[in-house]
C-alpha cells in the first residue's frame, strides 16, 4: 500500500512543490539552497501515522530528526493530496464524488446506505465568530458532521466534507445535493435513518427510511408489533454502515477541529483502499 501511494501521490507533491517555487520571486535558481532532510516516504509515513494515531508533531519530529515545523509543513502538504484521492472500490475504480457514487451504484445495482456521523471537537474559543454552530442538537456537544456512503456491504463509497454538528442530517443531504442527483440520476435504493425521513418523497422513493409511526398514542397491538418488525427489518439492512463510521472512529486524528475536512476525507480514503486489497488496519 505504502510503494502504491508513494507512486501515485509522489508526483503530484512534486509537481505542487516545483509550481509553488516558481511562482514567487526568486533570487537564486529552483533547486538552489538547503536541501530536504525528509524522502517523500518519510513524510507520506509521518502523515499517515498521524492521522491514524494523532501522533504530535512534536513526537514526530523526533522520531525523524526534524524540527517541529518541518513536520507541521510536510503534514499540511501531504493531508490534502490524500484526502484528494477518493474511495477506492476496485485496483481501477475510484469514487471522489457523490455524483460518482450515484453512478456507480446504478451501474452495478447495488443498494447504498448513508449515515451522517458527528465526531467530536474540541471547543472554539470564546469571541470566535459562529461559536454556537458546532453544537450538536443531538448530543448536546462541540462536534462536526459528516455524511457517509457504503454499498450494502458496508465498503465506504464516499464521505463528506465537515459540516459543524448544528446542521440536521437531512439538511446536510440536500446541501450536498443527493435529492437532485437521485431524481435526475440512476434508479438507486438508498437506506437511511429516520433522519433522512422526507427524502424518499423527494426522491421518488429512492431513499427508504423506517415507517413513520401513525399512531402517537394508544398504539393497537397489531401496529406496534408490525412496525417493530419493520424497524427491526430495516436496521438489520443498514447496520454496515455503523460498522463503516465506527472503523472510521478508530483514527484518532478526527478528534482535532482543524483541518477536519481534509482530515475525514483523508482517512476514507486510506481505509477503503485496505478494504479493496483485504488488509486490516
Amino acid at each position: 500500500m505504502i510503494a502504491e501511494l508513494v507512486a501515485e501521490i509522489g508526483p503530484l507533491w512534486h509537481e505542487r512543490h516545483q509550481a509553488v517555487l516558481t511562482s514567487r520571486p526568486r533570487r537564486r535558481a529552483v533547486g538552489a539552497g538547503v536541501k530536504y532532510k525528509l524522502v517523500f516516504v518519510d513524510r507520506l509515513l509521518a502523515t499517515l501515522v498521524h492521522l491514524r494515531h494523532a501522533a504530535t508533531h512534536d513526537v514526530l519530529a523526533c522520531w525523524f530528526g526534524v524540527d517541529r515545523s518541518t513536520i507541521t509543513r510536510v503534514i499540511g502538504e501531504v493531508r490534502p493530496l490524500l484526502a484528494e484521492r477518493g474511495c477506492t472500490v476496485a485496483p481501477d475504480i475510484r469514487l471522489c464524488t457523490l455524483a460518482e457514487v450515484i453512478d456507480h451504484l446504478g451501474a452495478s445495482g447495488q443498494t447504498g446506505i448513508i449515515d451522517g456521523t458527528e465526531v467530536r471537537v474540541r471547543r472554539p474559543a470564546v469571541g470566535r465568530k459562529d461559536r454556537e454552530k458546532f453544537i450538536s442538537g443531538k448530543n448536546k456537544q462541540n462536534a462536526v458532521k459528516s455524511m457517509v456512503v457504503t454499498d450494502a456491504e458496508g465498503r465506504l463509497l464516499f464521505c463528506s466534507p465537515a459540516e459543524p454538528a448544528s446542521c440536521a442530517d437531512i439538511t446536510h443531504a440536500r446541501k450536498l445535493g443527493l435529492v437532485k442527483l437521485l431524481a435526475d440520476g440512476p434508479a438507486v435504493e438508498i437506506l437511511a435513518d429516520a433522519g433522512y425521513q422526507g427524502l424518499g418523497a423527494q426522491t421518488g422513493g429512492r431513499v427508504v427510511t423506517p415507517p413513520h409511526r401513525k399512531f402517537k398514542k394508544n398504539s393497537p397491538e397489531w401496529y406496534v408489533e408490525m412496525r417493530e418488525r419493520q424497524r427491526k427489518a430495516h436496521s438489520s439492512r443498514r447496520i454496515r454502515v455503523e460498522h463503516a463510521i465506527g472503523h472510521l472512529e478508530n483514527w484518532r486524528s478526527l478528534a482535532r477541529r482543524e483541518h477536519m475536512s481534509d482530515t475525514i476525507q483523508a482517512v476514507p480514503g486510506a481505509l477503503s483502499r485496505q478494504q479493496a486489497s483485504g488488509t486490516r488496519t
